[in-house]
Parts: C-alpha cells; sequence; structure tokens
C-alpha cells in the first residue's frame, strides 16, 4: 500500500513517513500543495493524507481538483482548523475523513487502516465488457473460463480494468507495478501487455488493450462495454 503525506511542516512530513514505512507501508512526503496535486494525479498510491494550509494551492483546493479528475484515492485531512465549517469545507472538498492536530498516533493509524479495508472492502472484483478481474484469485474471468495472472500481470490489469477507456501511460504503469526505485523501461510494460492480451483471447474475452502513441493505453471490447 502507497500512501502519500502532503503536508508543509517538514518535520510533521517526515516523522508520518517514517513511521508509516514502519508499519510496513510505502510513503512519499510533498511539502506544498502544489506538488502534492502533480503526484496525487499519477494514481499510484492508495491513500492520501493532506494538510489544509499549504503553500501554493491549499488543501481544499488539492482534494477538489483530485475528484474533478474522477480519481477515487481516499483522502484523510490531517490540520490544526476545528471549526466546524472548516471540517464541512474539507468533507465537501472531497476528503473522507478528517482528523485535527494534536492527534494521536494510534488514532491516525486507525483511521489509515478503516479507510484502506473501506476501500477494499467495496471492490472484490473489475468487470469491463464481458470478463471480470477477480481480486482475491487474481484470474481473469470470462463465462465459464479463467485464467490465474501473475503478480505483475495481476497489477497491470487492474490499474487498466481502473482506468477502462480512459488511457494510462506507460510511465504511470512502471512506477504504480514496479516502483520508483526499479530498473525496469518501458519496454517491460509492454511484454506484460503482450502477455495479458494473449490471456484475454485464450478465455474468450472481448476486451482488446489498445495503445496509442504518447498516451499509453486503454481498453476497448468488441460487445457492448
Amino acid at each position: 500500500m502507497k500512501i502519500l503525506i502532503i503536508e508543509d511542516e517538514k518535520v510533521l512530513a517526515d516523522s508520518l513517513k517514517l513511521m508509516l514505512q514502519s508499519k510496513g507501508f510505502e510513503a512519499d512526503a510533498v511539502y506544498d500543495g502544489e506538488s502534492g496535486e502533480q503526484y496525487a494525479m499519477l494514481n499510484i498510491y492508495d491513500l492520501i493524507i493532506l494538510d489544509i494550509m499549504l503553500p501554493k494551492q491549499n488543501g481544499y483546493q488539492v482534494a477538489k481538483h483530485i475528484r474533478q479528475q474522477h480519481n477515487s484515492v481516499p483522502i484523510l485531512m490531517l490540520t490544526a482548523r476545528s471549526d466546524i465549517d472548516d471540517k464541512v469545507h474539507g468533507l465537501d472538498s472531497g476528503a473522507d475523513y478528517y482528523l485535527t492536530k494534536p492527534f494521536d498516533a494510534r488514532e491516525l493509524l486507525a483511521c489509515v487502516n478503516a479507510l484502506l479495508r473501506r476501500q477494499g472492502s467495496q471492490v472484490n472484483e473489475l468487470g469491463f465488457g464481458n470478463t471480470r478481474l477477480d481480486m482475491e484469485s487474481a484470474s481473469l474471468i470470462c463465462g465459464d473460463n479463467s485464467v490465474r495472472l501473475s503478480a505483475r500481470e495481476f497489477e497491470v490489469m487492474r490499474m487498466l480494468m481502473a482506468s477502462g477507456t480512459n488511457h494510462i501511460s506507460k510511465e504511470t504503469l512502471l512506477t504504480k507495478v514496479w516502483g520508483y526505485d526499479s530498473n525496469a523501461v518501458e519496454n517491460h510494460v509492454e511484454v506484460y501487455v503482450g502477455f495479458l492480451r494473449k490471456k484475454l483471447v485464450s478465455i474468450g474475452s472481448d476486451v482488446r488493450i489498445e495503445a496509442v502513441r504518447r498516451l499509453g493505453y486503454h481498453l476497448e471490447c468488441d460487445g457492448k462495454c
């Protein structure tokens, strides 16, 4: 699970990052709203911890812009502003939960885990065309036919299913599936997309993975999508 921390108090942001990493999460920290929005738009995070009072762009604006891009990533607002009007504004901007400073680390972790559980429990499978991706078995299913996917095939297919007809770039797939520190290159994405195309054909799927130069990949289907 990857978490993005957008917090201008660098000491606090770095402390949160270390705490989350100690609990087994991957975490990145940025220190202004503009950078935070750019990172969020990579679509590689499972949760965002967002301050309100940020330089360049405040947290309300960041949350609103994320939601305008139809990004449903859970957002936990973490701020010293405790007035009810601020809380309402935060939730109306797109936040899923609002936690005020000072906070107890145990409470923060409980909120993080609750939001991640909520996200996971809502989606047990993804579908496109006549094909489903079972999240528990990591299998592609079409009618009575199914095929198991490797870990990386599953992650690539999951992102493609979630994006549907919207383009997802090779760079985003590389970062999300292989990680920031990986030596993988775009050819790795092309190879795994090739594997997935063959497996889709093998189960009689009407789903096609289409490539568009400079934009990346999206899904299409021959039936009614």
